[in-house]
């Protein structure tokens, strides 16, 4: 295993220049303590459990020290904001500390998220709250246990420095991991400022770093498009699958490697709501959650739009005319993978939507119905209100599930026991505000296995009770 000091960095965006990022020192917390960390985040890096232990650790990731050979630097870009163009962004918040290079030759960065103020903070302090950063941490870590892929945490920090939001919070800092930070915003933003040739830079420093192969194909930049729009239409088809809502899809949070990023009040549903919306902000739904694959489709219209310099626009109108039938076939193997169907029959359509619709009019919750289903349990008949058609419905499933009884047996692997529920992770922020990690640790622990029931852990799998049902989560952090 390696050690904190000894891992190595090669900056690769750093050496792109100013015109990209600002160097930027992080703003220490004042008596940093460790909240949580991940053991799979720190394997990433080559990293031993262990190092979290030693004091150098929460030093390094509370921005009191830096390695030698990290470059601390604050990117720039824009993006779409609730549909709006907002002209320049950036890192207000957080600072890309360097990349680093594993054994096995991936690259990882480290993104240092409530490290002060930037150039690009636009006024703000430029601190996450722990409130912030223990929500991000959980989602980053629970998403990927889910098969959803997401950038990844690897601890937080809290300090002692008072920070004022909707009231006074404590500053906190969170160390978050992707193979790249580059956004759709990066490419919008090059491309409305005319600086041609940054955007040609940067679209061949993509290339090189994140899409290789497409380097080959006889139009790399319309390869490497059409690879994110597959992977970012694939990313919201298990969002919609497993009952997950981002909340703020702006184009500055869509990331060029089709991950979940950038978490603000995102929720996964307990009752299902079609029209769910997670964001208090959010007055007229733009981000509902059964308007997330229609908005993914807008982003990479976003994106297309800032690659047409080098790609035709009729070419880009052909690829987005695809991304719709490639989301949905995606959604409709994973959900049938979930009700214990193989292939797809012409009835699957219309039962799936029965199933949705009894659940909508039954406020039923969505996780519990369906791994109840997954059970065999005849108390999925109990999460629905009109039992007659519950019953027709029940019918059709079983019969569906004969035909292939093969696909039965991968049921449980794919309806989890534990999401994270906004209940949950409110009730760990609460005992960490009261300097009380335990909760964090422990709600972390058991989201790392979701499919399989862990003895002594029934109480994370019940749904919310009164006062945890529709919490309202703001961008505030």
């Amino acid at each position: 295993m390696t050690s904190l000091a000894d891992l190595h960095f090669d900056n690769r965006f750093a050496r792109l220049g100013d015109t990209f990022s600002t160097r930027v020192v992080p703003e220490p917390l004042t008596n940093p303590r460790l909240v949580v960390s991940s053991a799979e985040a720190m394997a990433l890096l080559d990293l031993d459990t262990a190092a979290a232990q030693a004091d150098i650790f929460t030093e390094l990731f509370a921005g009191r020290q830096i390695w030698s050979a990290a470059e601390p630097r604050a990117m720039v870009y824009s993006g779409h904001q609730f549909g709006v163009y907002n002209p320049q962004l950036g890192d207000g918040r957080g600072l890309l500390l360097g990349e680093v290079v594993n054994a096995q030759g991936e690259y990882w960065d480290l993104h240092l998220k409530g490290a002060g103020s930037t150039p690009y903070s636009r006024m703000g302090d430029g601190r996450a709250v722990l409130r912030s950063s223990i929500r991000e941490f959980l989602a980053s870590e629970a998403l990927p246990a889910l098969g959803i892929p997401s950038s990844r945490a690897l601890c937080v920090t809290v300090g002692d420095d008072p920070v004022y939001r909707e009231r006074q919070e404590r500053a906190a800092m969170l160390l978050r991991m992707a193979p790249s930070h580059i956004r759709f915003g990066h490419f919008e933003y090059f491309y409305y400022t005319r600086q041609h040739d940054a955007l040609r830079q940067l679209i061949d420093f993509t290339l090189q770093t994140c899409y290789p192969h497409c380097q080959q194909d006889a139009e790399p930049v319309l390869a490497m498009f059409r690879e994110v729009a597959r992977r970012t239409m694939h990313m919201v088809a298990r969002w919609q699958a497993y009952g997950f809502c981002h909340g703020v899809m702006n184009t500055d949070n869509m990331s060029i490697l089709g991950i979940t990023f950038d978490f603000g009040p995102y929720a996964f549903l307990d009752d299902y709501d079609a029209g769910h919306i997670c964001n208090h902000s959010d007055h007229a739904g733009r981000y509902a959650f059964n308007r997330q694959p229609a908005i993914a489709h807008w982003n990479l219209a976003c994106l297309a739009q800032a690659l047409t310099p080098y790609v035709e626009v009729d070419t880009l109108k052909a690829e987005l005319a695809t991304l719709m039938p490639l989301h949905d076939a995606e959604y409709r193997r994973l959900m049938n993978a979930r009700l214990g169907w193989a292939g797809e029959q012409p009835e699957d359509e219309q039962l799936r939507a029965q199933l949705l619709q009894l659940m909508q009019d039954s406020a039923s919750d969505y996780h519990i119905t369906l791994r109840l289903l997954a059970e065999d349990d005849p108390r999925a008949r109990d999460q629905i209100i009109d039992r007659p058609a519950f019953d027709n419905w029940l019918h059709q499933h079983q019969a569906r599930q004969s035909i292939d009884t093969s696909a039965m047996a991968g049921r449980l692997a794919c309806n989890p026991v534990y999401v994270l529920r906004n209940y949950l992770a409110q009730q760990a922020i609460e005992a960490a505000e009261q300097n009380d990690f335990s909760e964090v640790r422990r709600l972390h622990q058991v989201l790392r296995h979701p499919f399989a029931a862990q003895p002594g852990q029934e109480a994370y799998a019940t749904p919310p009770p009164d006062w945890g049902r529709r919490l309202e989560i703001s961008c505030s952090s």
